[in-house]
């Protein structure tokens, strides 16, 4: 009967590995398969290696354009997360500061229009999506910019 301890691969389904360097007897010693001398037979030439001369990086100029320090960043928050607060009630940075919903009062708001909003809220933020303009006003609240 079969055994999983005694179950091998076949007959040549599998190679020892090489062990370079350990000796003439192994067919690798002396040169441990890199030839005679010689940058390649010595330690790692990366394949942007470009023998001494300028890198095709560094010849290249720099184009394309970031808008990384222009961008504005805003802390976001969805109409639908303002249904925590009481009707009528006014919403500011402070207010949502407080309630948790951004992390820093120093940060610009925009409201984003993802969610249902049932109170009747005056929210004032930085800026406001299209659809949070009208979901805010469907409710009956009023948006307010903040400058």
């Amino acid at each position: 009967m079969r055994r999983l301890q005694h179950l091998r691969p076949a007959d040549g389904a599998t190679k020892d590995r090489l062990r370079r360097g350990c000796g003439r007897g192994t067919g690798n010693g002396g040169t441990a398969g890199k030839g005679h001398k010689g940058q390649k037979a010595r330690g790692k030439i990366h394949p942007w290696f470009e023998g001494g001369q300028l890198p095709i990086h560094r010849r290249m100029t720099h184009k394309g354009f970031s808008n990384f320090r222009f961008a504005i960043d805003y802390q976001v928050v969805n109409v639908g997360m303002l249904n925590r607060f009481e009707n009528s009630t006014v919403i500011t940075p402070d207010i949502l500061k407080c309630a948790g919903l951004i992390s820093s009062r120093n940060k610009p708001v925009k409201i984003l229009g993802d969610g249902a909003l049932e109170k009747e809220l005056t929210v004032c933020a930085h800026a406001f999506t299209q659809s949070a303009l009208e979901t805010i006003k469907s409710a009956g609240g009023t948006a307010e910019v903040i400058g």
